[in-house]
């Protein structure tokens, strides 16, 4: 090598290795020992050799893919990547303390979630007459396990099911034999534990009737109480009868609500024993700790069964006066020897005593110990206490400290004595303004002891009386056929067994579910059934109103989708617009939503009425979401010119950014209950607003 060629090797090495990065390209002028003995640390200090000392050495190295942690960290200290890094760090900081913050907020400032009781109607079951699976003419378990689907058909998630305790059947099931077994009549436990993981396998919920009153006279417990066994002794109400010229008489006036004493004397125990209903139906001594606990435990026994809440039947009479003296008679002249009726007397004595609530909160507290896991809220309701004493029956919601029942059941709809604009708005302002702050509203237009609304009030109204109930604020709660306009059967078809074993008016209004037009109404697939099946089956069933488009089926069902659907008939509030003999008008609206649901029913003769006079507010056109008659759907209707014949139901949307609700002229005509404001710009609920 010559000396020229010697001179200008050092720079071509500065060259080569000032431009190439031999961590990942391998250099072939080198021979292979070379490359694998040298380094990346190696190549900088050859190249400086023949480079300029005065140039700085940053200068030749950029950063590059693949560089080690010594020349990563040399570049990481030079402030135009540190400030970046820095900055990045505390932009990362305050979005996550942002993100909590906004976290926080909206948990703080959301509504409480409607439970499922709230969320969805309520469809009641009479088993006995529900769906027969063998054939022996009597509904039972496994046919309402069969007829699920219908349930949600309905758009409905919540079932509840009456009295199928192990019972005699002379008083229909209402005085249990055994509360920790189900009665052959309706199948097995086993038949209920299926019944229940298929419930919930759809994601429905169960609710159960007790009745903690009375049992039957061939409870255990009574027979115990009778022959004076141990603590038994004192588990019914006994007193020494009274003599009347040597003849045993009752030891008071006390009427049975089926009529007659309510005291009945047993040749056993020589006593006579107090019973509210059936002398067949012996009261329970509440005033006993130990009956108290024998309820919770059969609480517990069906809790832990997996049900989803408990409707308490007959609770203002779990208490009477020990002082035993004669009720105040209601005709003052008439003689006390001719009393027979229930109605001929004040029971100031034999309802709703001092300490009733006490053992109601009793039972809400057995309750709540399955309530704690998420999810799993278990449901209570009790019967009203009277519809005379309206005061009393909100005192079962509890306090603002102490909960009872979820909600006393609201019987207001159902005993309408006449029906019109006016009464329908009379008995949904009754329970609104006295119902307590905060509380939750529920209305039910049948039941398993009232007559059906197409006997009650006629088949045209039908239809009406469910727009109402799925439209007001609150839980509804449908008994089962009314879906379809079921009708009540002739007292004359009642069997002369079954007429003796109760009041025969209790019969007409359960008879058998009408699922089709074939033999028996395909309730059952035996030759008979216990009640009689309407003749009308043939048109009034499930199958058949499938079909029509304009049926009564196909209206509840769109009128549950719709509740379920719209926030404002969710949880909205509900101003009473108007009424008068025909019509009662009022509206759904939720702060913040300029969308309004309008309810236009019709409980009288036609009607044509100026909404916008009434509501000058209201836009002069609006839209017909939902309406009796299904053709009318999707019409535009004047406000100023809204017209409904006798038994119509209109459902009125619009839009509006001035509601009912902040409108002086109405403030006393508006409620609401769990209150919840929308903000389109966020697509969420708050409360505050």
């Amino acid at each position: 090598m010559g000396d020229e060629e010697a001179k200008n090797l050092p720079m071509e090495l500065s060259e080569k290795g000032g431009v190439e990065n031999n961590g990942f390209v391998q250099n072939e002028a080198f021979d292979e020992k070379e490359t694998n003995t040298s380094s990346q640390e190696e190549i900088p200090k050859t190249c400086v050799v023949g480079v300029n000392a005065a140039a700085p050495e940053e200068s030749a190295v950029q950063p590059y893919a693949g560089m080690p942690k010594e020349v990563l960290l040399k570049f990481s200290r030079q402030a135009r990547y540190r400030v970046t890094r820095e900055i990045l760090f505390w932009l990362t900081i305050a979005s996550a303390v942002v993100l909590v913050c906004a976290t926080i907020a909206i948990i703080a400032l959301s509504p409480k979630c409607l439970d499922w009781w709230q969320a969805s109607p309520i469809y009641q079951i009479y088993p006995r007459s529900f769906k027969d699976s063998d054939m022996d003419g009597n509904g039972d378990l496994k046919g309402i396990q069969e007829k699920l689907d219908h349930i949600m058909y309905l758009n409905i998630k919540n079932i509840w099911i009456t009295s199928f305790y192990k019972s005699p059947l002379k008083d229909l099931g209402y005085g249990a034999e055994d509360f920790y077994d189900v009665d052959p009549m309706f199948g097995s436990m086993s038949d209920f534990e299926n019944l229940i993981a298929a419930i919930h396998d759809r994601g429905l919920k169960l609710i159960m009737d007790l009745i903690p009153n009375h049992t039957s006279d061939k409870h255990r417990w009574f027979q115990l109480s009778r022959n004076r066994t141990g603590k038994y002794t004192d588990y019914y109400v006994w007193h020494d009868c009274a003599r009347d010229g040597g003849a045993r008489a009752p030891p008071n006036n006390w009427v049975s609500v089926y009529g007659n004493s309510s005291w009945q004397f047993d040749d056993v125990r020589k006593q006579c024993y107090f019973h509210q209903f059936g002398k067949e139906q012996p009261d329970l001594n509440f005033r006993n700790p130990a009956v108290r606990q024998e309820i919770h435990d059969i609480i517990k026994f069906w809790l832990g069964k997996g049900i989803d809440g408990f409707s308490f039947r007959t609770v203002k009479f779990l208490l009477e006066a020990t002082h035993l003296r004669d009720e105040p008679q209601v005709n003052k002249l008439q003689n006390p020897e001719d009393i027979r009726a229930y109605s001929e007397l004040y029971h100031d004595y034999t309802t709703t005593q001092v300490g009733t609530h006490d053992i109601l909160r009793g039972f809400r507290h057995a309750m709540d110990q399955f309530s704690s896991e998420p999810g799993r809220y278990r449901f209570m309701s009790s019967d009203a206490d009277d519809e005379e004493d309206t005061e009393a029956t909100m005192m079962y919601y509890g306090t603002s400290f102490i909960q009872e029942t979820d909600f006393p059941f609201n019987f207001y709809l159902i005993n309408l004595k006449n029906l019109s604009g006016n009464s329908v708005f009379e008995a949904v302002n009754l329970w609104m303004k006295n119902m307590p702050k905060g509380k939750w509203p529920n209305w039910a237009v049948g039941n398993p002891s009232s007559a059906r609304i197409s006997s009650r009030i006629g088949k045209e109204y039908v239809n009406v009386i469910n727009m109402l109930l799925l439209t007001l604020p609150g839980t509804p709660i449908t008994y089962y056929g009314e879906e379809i306009g079921m009708e009540n059967i002739a007292s004359e078809d009642v069997g002369e067994e079954l007429m003796s074993s109760v009041p025969v008016e209790t019969f007409p209004e359960k008879s058998p579910m009408q699922w089709d037009n074939k033999f028996n109404a395909g309730f059952t697939e035996g030759n008979s059934s216990w009640l009689p099946v309407n003749p009308d089956y043939a048109s009034v069933n499930v199958e058949t109103q499938k079909t029509w488009s304009n049926s009564s089926l196909n209206l509840y069902r769109e009128l549950a989708w719709l509740r379920n659907a719209e926030l404002p008939l969710q949880r909205g509030w509900m101003c009473h617009i108007w009424n008068d003999s025909n019509v009662f008008v009022y509206v759904r609206e939720l702060d913040g939503l300029d969308r309004v649901f309008m309810m236009v029913l019709n409980f009288g003769q036609e009607s044509t009425i100026d909404l916008k006079a009434v509501v000058p507010n209201l836009p002069s056109e609006a839209f017909v979401r939902l309406s009796t008659n299904f053709s009318n759907a999707g019409k535009v209707v004047n406000t100023q010119l809204v017209k409904t014949g006798m038994g119509e139901g209109l459902v009125l949307q619009y839009k509006t950014e001035k509601p009912v609700h902040t409108m002086e002229a109405f403030q006393e005509n508006c409620f609401v209950a769990e209150k919840a404001c929308y903000s389109p710009a966020f697509n969420l609920l708050y409360m505050n607003c």
